[in-house]
This record gives structure tokens, sequence and C-alpha cells, in this order.
């Protein structure tokens, strides 16, 4: 096993050229602004150039995705002819993870013109079947979607020289591993493997064994860190009531010096609220959770790049493979469930050795949940104990740096110059509440159209039977005076 401590080594200094990745890759990177490679960037390069496998281990956000992408890229140069077929596969758990994966492909590979085709659930097949008939060197996508492809004869694994398994453990945790099992069956048997995970349960070991041929196991850390958490993360715990955590987290979202945030909740009706109180108070938020159609959670992650919304309220689909720049806070509003959720989900702030602050709210029923979450990530122990905390509470101001005549709605004059107003709140409900807007909104207006429609169709048919009735009366009455006379 190999080791390397995240200090200030020459090392650190080294540039992915002195590794002998390819010049036109190299000029790729610098153009996107990188260039010295992570600690386990430098650990993996040396030995997946020479096609050994590897069981890669680090924290989340310092880098892993370069990690095998660059090798598998600098493979993919020294070819001299095109195929159809892909040569490289990276199996993800998640779509924004292989979305995210797939762009960092292209980003660094753009040079090379390296085609990569991202496949994955919760969309249609069209764009996916096309892309991969007219031939791909990089497949990346989710077990499901892939596996779906191959029995439909459209994915063709059998040319794939290396195949890549990223957070094996969310694979695991998502019960895909025999998805995974099987797609690695359809490659060949001769092929270079990589393994690539925050960390690392017993099952993925047996699992790398199963299907890697002596793999070597490649581990960054932080000689000064003995958790399993980044350093430049600022940890915060609260211990907060229920009922107040809306106010706290309002409060929170009005610091000084605050960026992009991230508020992660455990249920889909729990993101759906926070993310409902936090529009009408006038934040500009977005959201993501499972009960949203693919494109709308693209949507949402697209305006919280572009900085049209500051505030992404999202479950546990957006703790891994998340990357995106700025993200200063990360606020729990739910305790997580367990120690890794707890490392990706505050893994979205600090990365590529930036900091960042992670809050969580802990109520008291989650007290020995927490307990378990601290011992095992050997946490700091000022952290063991949550704070009993209010949005009254003086200690909130001052650790958060929130300024004192803060309320629980964002001034309008925030909002004016911060441009949301109306158009927030618009953009919000037109766009990411989609399928509420639809399910109320157009679904209501049409049933009360058809209510309306209905109601005048009955009136008019009242009327004319009406009209009917008192034309036979008159005419009865019209016969009797002619007999009478």
């Amino acid at each position: 096993m190999i080791e390397k401590n995240n200090n200030n080594d020459p090392a650190c200094k080294a540039t992915f050229a002195s590794f002998g990745v390819h010049p036109l890759i190299c000029e790729a990177l610098e153009n996107k602004g990188i260039t010295t490679p992570f600690p386990i960037q430098q650990l993996t390069l040396p030995v997946a150039l020479k096609q050994h496998d590897i069981i890669g281990q680090a924290k989340t956000g310092t880098g892993k995705t370069l990690g095998f992408a660059l090798p598998i890229l600098c493979t993919l140069a020294k070819e001299t002819s095109e195929y159809v077929k892909p040569r490289a596969c990276v199996i993800a758990p998640t779509r924004e993870l292989a979305k995210q994966v797939a762009q960092d492909f292209r980003d660094a590979g753009k040079l090379l013109e390296v085609r990569v085709t991202e496949v994955y659930g919760g969309v249609g097949f069209d764009r996916q079947l096309s892309e991969l008939k007219s031939g791909c060197d990089v497949v990346v996508g989710t077990p499901g979607r892939m596996i779906d492809l191959i029995k439909r004869r459209i994915l063709d694994l059998s040319h794939v020289d290396t195949i890549v398994l990223d957070e094996a453990d969310e694979m695991l945790d998502l019960g895909f591993l025999p998805d995974v099992e099987r797609l690695m069956s359809s490659a060949k048997n001769r092929r270079h493997t990589m393994l690539f995970s925050a960390t690392m349960p017993a099952p993925i070991v047996a699992l790398a064994r199963r299907y890697m041929n002596q793999p070597t196991h490649i581990r960054a850390q932080d000689p000064d860190n003995e958790s399993h958490t980044v350093t430049n993360v600022r940890q915060l715990v609260y211990r907060c009531h229920e009922m107040n955590k809306i106010e706290v987290l309002a409060r929170i979202l009005q610091a000084r010096e605050r960026g992009l945030t991230i508020v992660f909740s455990q249920t889909k009706r729990a993101a759906q609220r926070v993310y409902t109180d936090l529009v009408h108070r006038g934040f500009a938020c977005a959201t993501i959770h499972g009960d949203l159609q693919q494109r709308v959670r693209e949507k949402a992650l697209k305006a919280l790049r572009a900085g049209d919304v500051d505030v992404l309220v999202a479950t546990d689909v957006a703790a891994r493979g998340l990357d995106v720049d700025d993200v200063t806070h990360v606020i729990n509003y739910q305790c997580p469930e367990d120690a890794k959720t707890y490392i990706h989900r505050i893994g979205r702030t600090a990365r590529a050795g930036a900091k960042g602050t992670a809050i969580t709210f802990v109520d008291w029923a989650d007290t020995v949940r927490w307990h378990t979450i601290v011992r095992e990530l050997k946490l700091d122990a000022s952290l063991v104990k949550p704070v009993e905390t209010y949005h009254t509470s003086e200690h909130l101001y001052s650790d958060v740096d929130i300024p004192r005549d803060t309320g629980g709605d964002l001034p309008q004059a925030q909002r004016t110059r911060k441009g949301l107003g109306t158009h927030t709140s618009a953009y919000t409900h037109q766009g990411h509440g989609a399928r509420e807007t639809g399910r109320g909104g157009g679904r209501g207006r049409s049933y009360s159209g058809g209510r309306s429609g209905g109601s005048a169709g009955r009136n008019r048919k009242h009327s004319d039977s009406s009209r009917r009735s008192d034309g036979i009366k008159g005419q009865q009455r019209r016969r009797n005076n002619r007999k009478r006379s």
C-alpha cells in the first residue's frame, strides 16, 4: 500500500508533465487553471500509466476524478485508429456524478477530441443511442442504464481496455453491486481496473480482490488531521428544535461573506418544504430531489453554477459527485444518517484546496446517531455536545458572522440589490417547481376550466329546456282558449 501525507513535500510542486501526461492534456488542464496535481493524483499517475490495477482512497473533494481520467486519456492519445465501440468505461452510482465525471473527461481531453458519452436514467434513450452508434471512446454512466443498453445490444463493452468504479461504496449502499459485477464481466478478462472511493467497506474490498489483478492500494491522507474530513472545512454543530430550524437557517443564509450554499435534508418532502419556505422569504433558491424530473434537476444545477440562484436545497442525491465552484457553506438541515453521508455532504465545500463551512442541525432525537458519527470519523471533541441554539442565540450570530439586525426574511433592499424580487419567485416556480406547478397549477386551471365549462353547459341546457317547457305550455294555453271560444 502506498500512502502520502498532504504536507509541504517538494513533490507537491510537481506538474502533470513531469508524470508523463500527454502535452495536449496538460495544455487543456492549464486552460482550465489546473496546473499542480493533488496528492492522490501524484500517487495514482505513476502506477496507472503503467496499467497496474489501483484501489484509490482519498477524502472527497481532493481530485480523485482526474486520478483515473488522465491515465485513460493518455492511453487513448496513443491510439492511431478511431474505434466505434468504447475503449474505457466509468461506472458511477448517480446521474449527477456521471455527468460531472463526463464533463471532467471532456475538459481534460478537449484538445485530443476525445468522444465521451454519458448514459443514465431519467431521460430518453434517443440521444444516448445516437452517440453510441456514431462511436465513442469513453462511456460514463449509471449501472441500470448501462445494463438496459447492453440488453438492447447498443452498448458493447467487449472492447473496453480500462474500467473504473467511482464511489464504489455508494453503489454498495444503493444495491448496485450485482449490476456492477455484471458490467465488469461484460468487459475484457485482461483489462486495466481502477476503483476509487472515499471509504472502503469490506464488500468493496472483496469485489476488488475478485476482479482485480494484484491491485495497488493508494491512500492520500493528512498527518495533522486523523479524521476523514478535509482540514479546510470549518465544522459547526447546533442542537436545534424542529420548529425553529427554518428560522435559524434563514439567519445563517444572511451571513457576511456567504457564497453558494447547499442545504441537505433527509427526505424529499423536507427538501420541498424548506425550498418553498426559503422562496417565500425572498431567497434565490432551487431544489433537487428524487421526485423531480432529470431535466429539472439539471436546470437547478445549471442555475446554481451560473449564479442565478445561490441556495440549493437537496437530498443526498447531490451529496456525491456535485462539483460546484465557490460553495462556501454546506448546511445539514437534518442530521445525516451515517458517517459516510456526513463525509460526502460536507465534501461539497472546501474543494480543490478552498475553505468552507459545514453546519449541522442536530435535534434531540438525533443525539445517539450524531455521537456515532463523531466517534467513527474522529471529529473534534468540541463537536460531541452540540450547543442548544435558537434564532435569537447570541453565539449563532458571532459564530457565523451574521449582522445583528438580521430577520427571518430577506430584506427588500437586498432583494432589489441582488436582482431577485419577483423575478426569483417566477423563476423558481416556473422552472424548478415545475412538477408542483403542473400538478397544482396547470391541472388545477384545466380542472377549474372544465368545471366552469361543464357548469356553463349545464346552465345552457337548463335554459333551453326551460324555454322549450314554456313554449309547450304556451301552445297548450292557446289551444284551450280556442276551444272555449
